[in-house]
């Protein structure tokens, strides 16, 4: 079994999410599974951007879900509770893709301070932050020249 850890979101309207996270940040669908009477109802939706992956489903879909976890969107919280931390290779174009689709920017590109990479970051229309950037920890160290 391959070690993963997935972010699981929750949205007051998933198949929005859906197409904003795919023309913003560039994410694919991977599998999709709704309510075949309501279209506005996803249960378990899976969007992978390399070999990342995010889960989403809707905030009504599972009303025992919520009420298990305490489950709260950034609006019902008051704030977000994390972020998500993709890597990107062209920061710079990513960002202006998620500008283009309607993104708002919390951050401009920007080197990192104090390690290396650049990185910027974007709130979704529902409040979930994501932070983007070059800098992947799972890369090996570079050797000093």
């Amino acid at each position: 079994m391959r070690p993963a850890i997935i972010p699981c979101l929750r949205y007051a309207d998933a198949p929005s999410a859906i197409l904003f996270l795919c023309d913003a940040f560039g994410f694919l669908p991977a599998a999709i599974h709704g309510d075949e009477e309501d279209q506005q109802i996803i249960y378990h939706a899976q969007l992978v951007l390399g070999e990342a992956m995010v889960m989403l489903a809707s905030a009504e879909a599972d009303d025992e879900a919520q009420a298990l976890y305490g489950w709260r969107s950034p609006e019902e919280a008051g704030g977000v509770t994390q972020t998500l931390y993709v890597v990107v290779e062209d920061v710079d174009g990513h960002c202006a893709r998620a500008r283009a689709a309607g993104a708002r920017i919390l951050s401009e590109p920007h080197d990192n301070e104090g390690y290396p990479g650049r990185g910027y970051d974007a709130v979704d229309p529902e409040g979930h932050v994501w932070s983007f950037g070059s800098y992947d920890p799972f890369a090996p160290p570079v050797a000093d020249a």
